[in-house]
């Protein structure tokens, strides 16, 4: 009990000053920037473009093991599987290249979007599965496999692209959705009360048990991650899930509006940082 009454005085004490300051500013690009400055300036010998890397970036001796895996990536073949799964023709005779075009290098850059027409965000998952639904196959589940796979493989593709979500001008609904991804990463829940940023913002760098907190900015980068832990493949919102559990908090349904907005939030703010999914992980 005393390492987690440590995390939240760390948290109410370091969060409190930069809350305060994002009231003050109180736009997505100023969010963004206090965001990012927060973590260059907790880790000033990190290059930006190193979080993409998560933990990594931060701690030398579990890098050079990751690098070590990353020669033989366990997700290799989860990549093959997807692009059979992609390639494959449905029922009607089309592929998933009627819903997201010829060129693959685009469509993970492309993802989450504010969605005017559906009025929602949309993710590249759930828009794997409109694209299903469209052409009468049932929906994937959306946590691990096939979903994970196809996303492993479009994700592959298209490493490299510059994250850049963008929040039309002129619509309340996404920034309301953005709002809400927003007080989603900040709000206390669970038994143990803990934030996303009480972990991954006030602790980022310091260590729960054996593992280190890793540090928010470039969450959204890398995924699907093939975690040790999991023994497989699995999704962004199969790891919030498992984040929420970790706090004895009631997980949210993958692809839900929870955090699907939270998805929105924590992408904006890696705005600008590469995209270089799928990752693996511990």
């Amino acid at each position: 009990m005393g390492y987690i009454n440590m995390i939240r005085i760390t948290a109410l004490t370091i969060l409190g000053s930069i809350l305060f300051a994002g009231a003050a500013i109180a736009t997505p690009e100023g969010d963004r920037k206090a965001f990012s400055d927060f973590y260059t300036n907790r880790f000033s010998d990190v290059p930006t473009s190193e979080f993409v890397n998560g933990v990594y970036a931060i701690d030398a001796a579990s890098r050079v093991q990751w690098e070590q895996i990353e020669d033989f990536p366990p997700y290799e073949l989860d990549i093959d599987d997807g692009e059979v799964l992609y390639q494959a023709p449905f029922a009607n005779g089309k592929t998933y290249a009627s819903c997201f075009g010829d060129d693959l290098s685009v469509i993970r850059g492309k993802y989450p979007n504010w969605d005017t027409d559906k009025a929602m965000v949309m993710t590249l998952e759930l828009a794997i599965n409109n694209c299903r639904e469209a052409n009468n196959e049932k929906p994937l589940k959306y946590k691990k496999g096939a979903i994970a796979q196809l996303s492993s493989y479009i994700a592959m593709q298209g490493r490299g692209a510059s994250i850049n979500v963008v929040i039309p001008a002129g619509s309340p609904a996404a920034m309301e959705a953005y709002e809400n991804g927003k007080e989603f990463f900040y709000s206390k829940r669970g038994q143990l009360n803990f934030s996303c940023a009480d972990c991954h913002m006030a602790n980022s760098g310091n260590k729960v048990r054996a593992d280190l907190l890793s540090p928010a900015l470039g969450h959204t980068s890398h995924f699907p991650v093939y975690r040790s832990k999991w023994g497989g493949l699995g999704t962004l919102h199969r790891r919030f899930g498992g984040c929420n559990k970790n706090v004895r908090a009631k997980p949210f349904s993958a692809q839900g509006e929870e955090y699907r907005n939270l998805e929105y939030f924590l992408s904006y703010m890696n705005n600008g940082l590469e995209l270089n999914g799928p990752g693996a992980r511990k």
